[in-house]
């Protein structure tokens, strides 16, 4: 349920009708948009009466949300959210480009090739420290190492990090390095997780599940957002499907979907979506088209040679050549990068 407050409601009235939502088992959350000010109400109860607010002089109207989502809904609040890292906005009007190899493999291999985004002008740097392998006998990153490499290179250039969380155990130390920690598609539903990463304050990736419904995506960005986190990035990056072509299917019309749906930013990943070097440009270029905050970018200056997914990395002229395709597309659909 939402408690839509009337443009003159005061902080007090804002306090009072918190208390009371309070008062009978609920979680208040306020979201203070350019006219009024929406306080979401949340539990695993119902209020069977919703004339106790109706009747507030300071309540304009009071709504019953159908969807399990609520703070993610675009009802709850109708404005885009916009997160910041740095110099950096994701979900406002520019497109927003992350970039770097799926995993650090080591400083002279990530200091190269932030070097050149920097010189893109990418101020995104992702890079895997902890790597969720299929097979265990893969590379499974460098840990707390990896975090100190990305840690030194994005200072040199000025970058903000993007790095992947596995597990609640891990969140304390990657907190010290990163700047926006990633949840990989297998951690979607590891709702321990989710919790944890509800109580803190830098922004999260969230990115599809394998095998996951839109509305199962939105709810687990409830989990982070119920905690008190509200920087929530969502990432859609493929799904399985019967098609053995790629290695998943982008479903690009996800990207509309959640827009309509969530005022949350939503980005693109072309990498793991098609597994394909030469699928990554294509679909980049769509996902930028039919409306996606950003896109997320494996680049490897050697991927041949890389301990985790070459095949799917682009070289560096590819990647400056996709850049600039992507500025041009942009000023076509009323954005910017």
């Amino acid at each position: 349920m939402l408690i839509v407050m009337k443009p003159n409601a005061s902080e007090a009235d804002i306090r009072k009708i918190e208390e009371l939502i309070k008062a009978r088992g609920f979680a208040a959350h306020i979201s203070r948009g350019k006219i009024n000010t929406v306080i979401g109400v949340v539990g695993d109860k119902v209020i069977h009466d919703r004339r106790i607010f109706e009747a507030i002089d300071s309540v304009q109207e009071v709504i019953k949300i159908s969807s399990s989502y609520k703070l993610a809904s675009r009802i709850f609040k109708p404005e885009d959210t916009v997160i910041r890292v740095k110099e950096v906005e994701i979900g406002g009007e520019k497109i927003a480009v992350i970039a770097g190899p799926c995993a650090v493999e080591s400083f002279e291999q990530l200091e190269s090739t932030a070097e050149f985004l920097s010189k893109c002008g990418v101020k995104l740097l992702r890079g895997g420290a902890f790597k969720p392998r299929t097979s265990p006998y893969s590379f499974q990153g460098l840990g707390e190492e990896g975090l100190k490499y990305l840690k030194q290179v994005a200072d040199k250039y000025n970058m903000a990090i993007v790095s992947e969380v596995m597990e609640a155990s891990q969140i304390e130390l990657c907190v010290k390095y990163v700047d926006i920690l990633q949840v990989g598609a297998r951690n979607m539903q590891n709702f321990n997780l989710l919790r944890e990463l509800g109580y803190i304050n830098k922004p999260i990736l969230l990115k599809r599940g394998l095998s996951a419904t839109i509305e199962e995506l939105l709810m687990s960005a409830e989990y982070i957002m119920s905690g008190g986190n509200r920087n929530i990035i969502l990432c859609e990056r493929g799904i399985r499907t019967f098609e053995t072509a790629t290695r998943n299917t982008l479903d690009i019309s996800a990207i509309p979907v959640i827009k309509k749906l969530s005022h949350l930013p939503v980005i693109a990943d072309p990498s793991h979506a098609t597994g394909l070097r030469d699928k990554v440009a294509p679909m980049a270029r769509a996902a930028i088209a039919a409306g996606a905050d950003g896109v997320t970018i494996e680049v490897h200056s050697s991927p041949e040679t890389a301990l985790c997914d070459g095949a799917q990395s682009v070289y560096h002229n590819q990647f400056e050549e996709l850049y600039n395709e992507l500025k041009g597309i942009a000023p076509i659909i009323k954005r910017k990068l």
